[in-house]
């Protein structure tokens, strides 16, 4: 299982609607081949004076940019492309493009996106007006650039000497190293062969621009093109129905993770739609588009006059000036968005009610309190629980005068939890970590989405923040730690307990939080609460909390210790959510582990359209099967430590029994290979310390999930059911025994069988009710040997006379069955490759297991047999053949 256990702190959907731009859309890129051939400078040619100048003092943190110490939002347009004037650039006369900076600048753009590399006398403008410029490095992408060696050093050319031109200019927000690679070019070459390539042009910006910012304007139609390679992720898109644009813009929060995402192009054209029709949808789109968390927009496009294709465009009207530069009515309602607050106000802000709980936290007390002390939402309080800390906890928390602080003696994280709920005076309880740093906008887009969507609980990421040292480095990427389940884009399965929001009259309702969790699993057990009654949990991918992972190997062998036994705490309340080897099944796609996300996943499906000329070519990625993780589960890896030294030692044929350890390792090697470990760390010793991680991680978890579950078990033999009342009628042929009882007041099975699930589940059973398809009623396992076959037939013999039947069929579990097969097959390999010793071994290993699996089947069909009686005398049930009584006379049953 992966890790959703929160501890204590230590595209068929989506329908374009009319973008007449698309089919020019890859031509603002594909400027004349003239131009794309730039010729670069030699490096003794670049201006001295801006060699040594940074791209600025804009830098991406997690999700958004900040510049010094705030965020940073970009609030763009773009600029071009255009003929070329006097001067020889693709660009206005200089006077127009002052006099277009300056209008900018009173409508509140920050930021110009340019499509040719703008001459230095631009990026002055551009600085003087106080804007900065994205910077478009085109190139011949709508040609089959991978089939020829010699445009791709053209193209290499190209952006180097596009990078070289703009002399490392303090104006230069970014670098765009492609834009809208047209799909058939993508299909032609294949994704991971541009991919490849794109990869390359980056590298080339960041050796000529050391510290710029680099990314490429994708779009949907290749949005299976995986760019995770860049600062931040860029998209075009043209959608003009809101429901739609802002579900889209979901779906790109999960493809950027846990970097910025920016809306490079989008927009309408007034001549063919009105410039009322304009107005309306820029400013949704504006609007929506911030609320739902991104970085930044650019509008498309600032002018009417538009250049490209060697001749102007003069049918289409996109700008928000026309080409004698007048504001149309929809300059007006972007400026009124740009020059607004951000994120957009809400409707409504009901009270907030912020939870830490803490326990010995002495070493981010301070840095988590500091950020919830600037959150920008008007009307909130943060309740600190010192649950029965030793350290400076309480001393850190008494700085923070706005806190309410409530001590107590060491009590658990759930109990803690509970106590800032009834404590809290807000409409909705938000709760993070004392080991979390809160975005500064964090309320606001967890409250925006539950209001938005009247949800009763919603989550955000959790991204862990820079470490500086190798040790944390790699530790801080290892599998494990707190991530979010999503089922849709919009909707969680899961959302980890540091950053999770609930109604607090709904969470007060559901009984809180359970103690039995002390210190991890309230988080997943809470979360399966409220989808069992009913309620969607909500995902909100801007709504960020920087999460310190455990920053020693120490630290990190605890962790996945206390999961493991929060696993098996878990599964004793949920065991429908569990598989047969103890871990949860999932219904969506885990989201920011290793594991998951690097190791276990399948190969995408990529819908293209017909000929490709899909205009949403969406990447569905199937879950994880079973059998893809059992590699990396303690299971397999025990049976593979056991199994290799045999295959070592008996020689020959028998070293493939090595190949399930290998197999692992190589995984684990793998995973390691492609972990985004910091670069300042990312040699062998931190692989290797990953790879050791992701091995170790299941074993120490695995065996703290058997020890515990083991633990709840020796429960189950003592449970105070009453002794029989009639004797089994065993078939031993049949492997089962059957009980009937009587009642005279038409009591059906359904009675019975509901019984059994209420009497069993608190007992720590796992019980699997027939869906439709099974030839039994229920099934019932214990431990990881039994499994026990409920099968109820009702008699009816006239009124409400009824006979129940019950069979109780007992079998072998999967796993038995695997472990004797697995040492018949390799008893029987000894034998036919001469190897009598290893034969030998195996069936005596066989024999034994058989031996306890018999032995532990005669038990748990006895305790069934007292258990199916005690629910029997519970209904009220009569036992038809009861010991040292007459039978019952039960009469015929009735003919009509």
């Amino acid at each position: 299982m992966t890790d959703k256990f929160g501890d204590y702190a230590t595209a068929d959907d989506f329908e374009a609607t009319g973008a007449p731009r698309n089919a020019g859309a890859g031509e603002m890129s594909a400027i004349d081949s003239d131009s794309v051939a730039l010729e670069a400078p030699a490096p003794d040619e670049v201006l001295p004076d801006r060699a040594a100048a940074g791209p600025g003092d804009i830098r991406v943190h997690g999700k958004f940019f900040f510049a010094d110490g705030a965020k940073y939002f970009v609030k763009g347009v773009t600029y071009g492309p255009f003929g070329p004037g006097s001067h020889g650039a693709q660009f206005p006369e200089t006077q127009i493009v002052e006099r277009d900076f300056a209008l900018m600048r009173g409508a509140g753009v920050n930021t110009v996106r340019v499509f040719t590399v703008p001459p230095l006398w631009l990026l002055d403008a551009a600085e003087e007006a106080g804007l900065k410029v994205l910077v478009g490095l085109p190139w011949s992408q709508h040609v089959a650039f991978l089939d020829s060696a010699p445009i791709q050093a053209q193209i290499g050319e190209a952006i180097i000497g596009g990078v070289r031109a703009c002399s490392r200019h303090p104006a230069v927000f970014a670098y765009l190293v492609g834009n809208e690679i047209p799909p058939d070019m993508i299909r032609w070459h294949g994704a991971e062969e541009v991919r490849r390539f794109l990869k390359e042009l980056v590298t080339l910006v960041r050796r000529e621009h050391p510290g710029a910012l680099v990314s490429y304007a994708n779009f949907p139609s290749t949005e299976y093109l995986t760019i995770d390679f860049t600062d931040f992720l860029c998209f075009n898109v043209y959608l003009h129905d809101e429901t739609a644009f802002r579900r889209y813009i979901a779906r790109l929060h999960n493809l950027a993770v846990d970097k910025p995402l920016v809306l490079t192009e989008f927009g309408i054209d007034s001549m063919r739609n009105g410039d009322e029709e304009q107005t309306r949808i820029l400013g949704w789109q504006v609007r929506a588009a911030f609320a739902s968390g991104v970085a930044g927009t650019f509008v498309f496009a600032w002018t009417d006059e538009w250049f490209t294709g060697g001749h102007l465009i003069e049918d289409w009207a996109f700008g928000l000036v026309d080409r004698e530069r007048r504001p149309k009515p929809a300059f007006y309602e972007v400026a009124a968005r740009y020059t607004g607050a951000l994120p957009p106000p809400l409707p409504r802000y009901p009270r907030v009610s912020v939870v830490v709980c803490s326990y010995n936290a002495e070493r981010t007390m301070e840095a988590c309190l500091a950020s919830l002390e600037v959150l920008n939402y008007p009307d909130y309080e943060v309740i600190v629980v010192n649950d029965g800390s030793t350290d400076r906890t309480l001393e850190i928390a008494e700085r923070f005068p706005f806190c309410r602080i409530i001590s107590q003696p060491n009590k658990g994280l759930s109990v803690a939890r509970n106590v800032g709920a009834e404590a809290a005076t807000g409409e909705i309880v938000a709760y993070t970590d004392s080991d979390c740093v809160a975005d500064p906008d964090w309320l606001t887009y967890l409250v925006a989405k539950m209001e938005a969507s009247n949800l009763a609980a919603c989550g955000g990421p959790n991204f862990p923040p820079p470490e500086d040292s190798l040790v944390p480095a790699a530790v801080a990427v290892s599998p494990g730690g707190p991530t979010h389940v999503l089922i849709s884009d919009e909707v969680a399965e899961h959302i980890a307990g540091c950053n999770m929001a609930f109604r607090r009259d709904v969470l007060l309702a559901l009984g809180g939080f359970d103690p039995v969790y002390r210190a991890a699993g309230d988080d997943v057990d809470i979360c399966w609460r409220f989808q069992d009654a009913g309620h969607t949990i909500g995902f909100s991918p801007a709504a960020i909390v920087w999460h310190f992972r455990r920053n020693t190997v120490r630290a990190y062998i605890g962790q996945q210790r206390g999961y493991g036994k929060a696993e098996a705490l878990v599964y004793a309340k949920h065991p429908f959510r569990f598989n047969l080897l103890g871990q949860a099944k999932w219904l969506g796609r885990i989201y920011g582990d290793l594991s998951a996300a690097l190791l276990l996943s399948r190969k995408p499906v990529i819908y293209s359209g017909v000929f490709g000329r899909g205009l949403f070519q969406t990447m569905y990625e199937p879950p994880s099967s079973l059998t893809s993780l059992l590699p990396l589960t303690f299971e397999w890896s025990l049976a593979a430590l056991l199994l290799a030294p045999a295959g070592i030692i008996a020689g020959g044929w028998f070293w493939l029994l090595t190949v399930p350890l290998l197999a692992t390792w190589a995984m684990c090697v793998n995973g390691a290979m492609k972990a985004p470990i910091d670069k300042r760390f990312a040699g062998p010793k931190a692989r290797a310390l990953v790879a050791l991680l992701i091995y170790l991680g299941p074993l120490l978890r695995g065996w703290e999930r058997l020890k515990w579950r083991l633990k709840t078990m020796q429960t189950q033999d003592h449970v105070g059911v009453a002794s029989v009342e009639q004797p089994a009628r065993i078939d031993w042929l049949a492997r089962a025994f059957t009980l009937s009882y009587w009642n005279e007041f038409g009591g059906e099975k359904e009675g019975l069988l509901t019984g059994l699930m209420d009497f069993l589940l608190p007992q720590k059973y796992f019980i699997v009710p027939d869906t439709g398809w099974s030839k039994w009623d229920l099934k019932i396992s214990r431990g990881l040997w039994g499994r026990a076959f409920i099968t109820v037939c009702a008699e009816n013999h006239g009124g409400p006379k009824r006979l129940l039947r019950v069979r109780c069929a007992m079998r072998m579990s999967s796993l038995a069955r695997v472990l004797l097969r697995a040492c018949a097959a390799v008893t029987a390999a000894g034998l036919i490759l001469g190897s009598p010793l290893v034969a030998v071994i195996f069936l005596v290993l066989g024999a034994v297991n058989l031996g306890v699996v018999g032995w532990q089947l005669v038990t748990f069909g006895r305790l069934m047999h007292r258990i199916i009686e005690a629910v029997a005398q519970q209904a009220q049930l009569t036992p038809a053949d009861p010991i040292g009584r007459a039978l019952r006379p039960i009469g015929a049953p009735r003919t009509v």
